[in-house]
């Protein structure tokens, strides 16, 4: 069966990155790893190569060097329920050396680029009311991390 998988070159802290998003996401899996001899130098015992999944979604990642780093151009998309689920994925992510970025998304240590949006953005800005859903999209131009409140207020606002 033919399969698409995302797949991270790291520079290096591919299993550091496995750990943070084990304590940010509830389902984290690793499903393969190929680690490199004890006996290789420095970084004998570490992860090469890993496959591992978040949220059911498969990823495979590979400590390579700083050769390709990652860009905003390819990012995880997380769609959230509400504004604690929000708070939770975006705070841990960017947490010890992440960066936040705007209009919902986030960089976390490692670089690897996040869109961290709640549901009520897609159903607010859908909404046939097009004036209402364009002040929820200039609400959400402003933000960094999408606040739900704010996005129900300016669809509110007259």
């Amino acid at each position: 069966m033919t399969t698409i998988t995302p797949f991270l070159w790291f520079d290096d802290g591919l299993e550091q990155a496995i750990e943070r998003y084990r304590t940010v996401f509830d389902d984290v899996e690793v499903h393969h790893e190929q680690r490199l001899p004890d006996g290789d130098g420095t970084f004998g015992g570490s992860i090469l190569v890993a496959e591992f999944s978040i949220c059911g979604q498969r990823v495979m990642g590979m400590n390579a060097g700083p050769q390709f780093p990652h860009t905003e151009a390819f990012s995880f998309y997380v769609r959230c329920a509400d504004q604690a689920e929000v708070d939770r994925y975006w705070d841990g992510l960017i947490a010890d050396g992440g960066e936040e970025s705007q209009c919902g998304w986030l960089r976390d240590p490692w670089g690897v680029s996040w869109q961290i949006i709640p549901e009520a953005l897609e159903r607010l800005q859908a909404d046939p009311d097009r004036d209402a859903a364009n002040r929820v999209t200039q609400a959400m131009l402003g933000m960094r991390k999408i606040i739900v409140a704010e996005l129900e207020d300016a669809f509110a606002a007259e």
